[in-house]
């Protein structure tokens, strides 16, 4: 018996097809949608997809979110229990090179998906954002309930605007949504526009990586299956705007809405040469690196204080950098070089 119907969106992504995995194992019925967009490589999501759809409970729509009525038709035909809100035009650098791509898929499509969630109204709603979105805070590790008004690319004010948006419509509609912001998550099928696949490609290859900011970098790396564990434990817990608008210490939840922000990282700021090191090391060839200045629109370091998630599911990401780097490295010699 099905636990109930799941939306995905942006199912052949990355994030996307390990968590539709983890959910159809699980028990669930998962209808997906993705436009599989030649940002990077088709043929990659195309092969995540074929996986997906060899299991008889997964259906998939390849088209965009942002197409006028598509996601209303959707929610109407299938009427998801659960949606998990992951398609977004990703990238820190892309977005100063094609801000539009952003403003269509991220703020456009979020849009119609909440227009879809008020007819037909789901009993809970995950939504990605990103550690990008507490842009020049320099408190850290992040707390959710840190101020986040400085966004540093057009990605990041995107991502937190959908979270305003989703607020605004948790208020309107009692539409119950959590926000999650994740922290540069990487392993196995991970994207080829993230470092970890980018230094693995060029280092197998002997060719030279680029290091920003003169390898003074830090980030929270975040295991794609602790991830992923944490979204499907984060689905059953479905927030409620408190009566008496009191919100306990430590949450994120709105005083006026159904709607809380909850990071999720590794809570250890890793720094960026610690993270090539444990990619040589698994490789066994050393990088020839190529320093350069801090790109536009970057931040110098990522630290997620996670204690609300745990505080709501009991659980906290624990994958180590060593053994998620090795996982990937196995992937990617398996994927592209058997």
């Amino acid at each position: 018996m099905s636990k109930g119907t799941v939306l995905i969106t942006g199912s052949s992504g990355f994030i996307g097809f390990h968590l539709g995995r983890k959910l159809l194992e699980d028990g669930f019925q998962v209808v997906g949608i993705d436009n599989l967009s030649d940002y990077y490589d088709v043929q990659l999501k195309l092969r995540r997809q074929e996986m997906l759809l060899d299991h008889p409970e997964f259906t998939v729509i390849n088209d965009s979110i942002e197409t006028p009525g598509r996601m209303m038709d959707l929610f109407a035909e299938y009427r998801p229990d659960f949606v998990v809100h992951l398609a977004a035009q990703a990238g820190v650098r892309y977005s100063i090179e094609n801000p539009r791509a952003y403003l269509e898929s991220n703020i456009i499509g979020t849009f119609e998906i909440l227009e879809a969630a008020r007819a037909y109204p789901p009993k809970h709603m995950l939504f990605a954002s990103t550690s990008s979105a507490f842009g020049a805070n320099k408190s850290m590790p992040y707390r959710e309930t840190d101020k986040a008004d400085h966004q540093m690319s057009f990605y990041a004010a995107t991502k937190k605007s959908t979270e305003n948006m989703a607020h605004s419509y948790a208020h309107l509609f009692n539409l119950p949504i959590t926000m999650f912001r994740f922290f540069t998550v990487y392993g196995p099928w991970g994207r080829p526009d993230m470092a970890l696949f980018k230094f693995t490609k060029a280092i197998s290859d002997g060719l030279p990586i680029d290091v920003y900011n003169y390898g003074d970098m830090k980030r929270d790396f975040t295991y794609i299956s602790d991830l992923v564990e944490a979204i499907s434990l984060l689905m059953p817990i479905i927030p409620s705007a408190p009566a008496d608008g009191v919100v306990p210490d430590g949450d994120s939840l709105s005083p006026v809405a159904p709607h809380r922000v909850v990071n999720i990282g590794n809570s250890e700021a890793v720094a960026l040469t610690d993270f090539i090191d444990a990619i040589e090391t698994s490789i066994g060839r050393k990088a020839d690196r190529n320093l350069m200045p801090m790109q536009a629109g970057d931040v110098p370091a990522t630290w997620a204080d996670s204690k609300l998630l745990k505080t709501l599911t009991g659980y906290a990401p624990k994958t180590s950098v060593r053994s998620g780097v090795q996982a990937f490295v196995d992937w990617y010699r398996e994927y592209y070089e058997s």
